[in-house]
């Protein structure tokens, strides 16, 4: 349900927008079942929004009433280490909101201004695409893919996705991996790339080996699942790269002389940053990304209790469901 209350008077650095779409991500699945780790209740969710700018600060930087953005939802201190050094996605005191604080279902919020992100043709939907795409790209940019390179996607769900978007964009052959047959055609519809159908009675090295030969140059983790994770180290060639951009509560253990052997690059990949939303809306606003086929789900705020608990199971294959305010 929206929540109607206005908030308090703004501040000199923030705006006051009406949010106008709402994407649903994993968070917000895992949050209504009560299994999200980092979300204490109650809590208003979403964190993926479109919105339009209704009153703005004297500090306003160029945006104005009416204007619509997106939401870089990560709020952070400015004065840590990572912030000075402009790594505000690594900020000691991040809080996302959605997660950590109160989200944006609901009909107006507060935030700051120099975490809005304007476009003058992208319509709201879209703009609440841009913080997922935001995901990918900045795995892929810490990845230093290059053209040519061979790419594994592991976790073909709406984060494995946004990887793929910008590793083909960077001129990669990706191929993604997955146990679920569906997610793999979709991931065939939308990037005409080869995919592996994974079984759970092979190791996945043999599997991938199996079906192209030579082990890739890069592999992205985008499942969230311990055990995928764990088996993610044994993929790359030697001299490879593999990049943890799905999380998960645990310790991951690696056996050291194989890593050491084939001395591969480990990195973490966690948010987006405020130029990636930048890069993303441009690469959007060139017809570079086209973000017709991410939106499968459609439903009005109003109606959210009925219809999200159908949105959310396997069978309705919802690759990215959009709320409308």
């Amino acid at each position: 349900m929206t929540q109607t209350n206005e908030p308090d008077s703004i501040d000199s650095g923030e705006a006051l927008v009406r949010v106008r779409a709402v994407g649903i991500c994993g968070t917000d699945i895992h949050a209504f079942h009560g299994t999200h780790p980092f979300i204490g209740y109650p809590r208003i969710l979403g964190h993926e929004l479109g919105v339009e700018i209704v009153e703005i600060g004297p500090n306003s930087q160029g945006l104005a009433a009416g204007d619509r953005c997106a939401i870089e939802p990560y709020l952070t201190c400015g004065q840590c280490t990572a912030c000075r050094r402009d790594l505000t996605n690594c900020c000691t005191d991040l809080r996302c909101i959605g997660v950590h604080v109160d989200g944006g279902m609901r009909d107006l919020i507060r935030h700051p201004i120099d975490k809005l992100h304007r476009s003058r043709t992208l319509g709201v939907d879209q703009l609440a695409l841009i913080e997922t795409l935001g995901i990918g790209k900045h795995a892929v940019d810490r990845s230093a893919v290059q053209l040519g390179d061979s790419v594994a996607v592991l976790g073909l769900g709406p984060i494995g996705m946004t990887v793929i978007q910008f590793a083909v964009l960077r001129g990669a052959t990706v191929r993604g991996i997955d146990l679920s047959d569906d997610r793999c055609r979709k991931a065939q519809e939308l990037f005409q790339i080869e995919t592996l159908p994974l079984t759970l009675n092979e190791p996945l090295t043999k599997q991938w080996c199996d079906h192209f030969d030579v082990p890739p140059r890069m592999v992205f983790d985008a499942t969230g699942n311990l055990h995928s994770m764990q088996n993610a180290f044994d993929l790359p060639d030697s001299g490879g790269t593999l990049v943890s951009v799905g999380v998960v509560v645990g310790d991951l253990c690696y056996n050291v002389p194989e890593f050491h052997r084939k001395e591969l690059t480990l990195r973490a990949s966690r948010n987006a940053t405020g130029p990636d939303f930048h890069q993303i809306i441009d690469l959007v606003e060139q017809n570079k990304i086209n973000l017709d086929p991410w939106i499968t789900h459609r439903g009005e705020a109003e109606s959210l209790p009925e219809f999200f608990p159908a949105w959310i199971t396997p069978e309705a294959g919802m690759l990215k469901g959009m709320i409308c305010f």
